[in-house]
């Protein structure tokens, strides 16, 4: 018997889905705030928290909810840098979706007298 919860578990075999865009007659534009955000610095081990902010414009697919709640969970025991939690979010989604826009920022809270916003960019040639 595992020792893991549920909730565990479905971080854990969390897998990026998409479902079609049923609306491709015009661009629009779809936001996500994503408020609870934790990581792991990878130098001192403390977590990092943040809100992550995902915008895009959809171009034949869009992100499936709750595939994304749990694949931004997966993060909270990963040590990673902010920059890198940014690109990476944004990587994964135009892989998966590929759209014609899209905005990934990671707004962390203050650490050391510093706020750091990371802002990462993509649009479709």
């Amino acid at each position: 018997m595992s020792d893991k919860l549920y909730g565990e578990i479905a971080i854990e075999n969390n897998q990026l889905e998409k479902f079609e865009n049923r609306t491709q007659v015009r661009k629009y534009t779809i936001e996500f705030t994503c408020p609870e955000f934790t990581c792991l610095c990878p130098r001192s081990g403390f977590p990092d928290f943040a809100t992550i902010f995902i915008k895009y414009v959809p171009d034949k697919y869009c992100v499936e909810l709750k595939s994304l709640k749990l694949y931004i969970n997966q993060f909270r025991n990963q040590k990673i840098f902010h920059e890198d939690v940014t690109n990476n979010i944004l990587d994964d989604l135009v892989n998966l979706l590929d759209p014609h826009e899209i905005e990934v920022k990671g707004d962390f809270t203050v650490r050391g007298n510093i706020h750091t916003l990371v802002t990462s960019t993509h649009t479709k040639k």
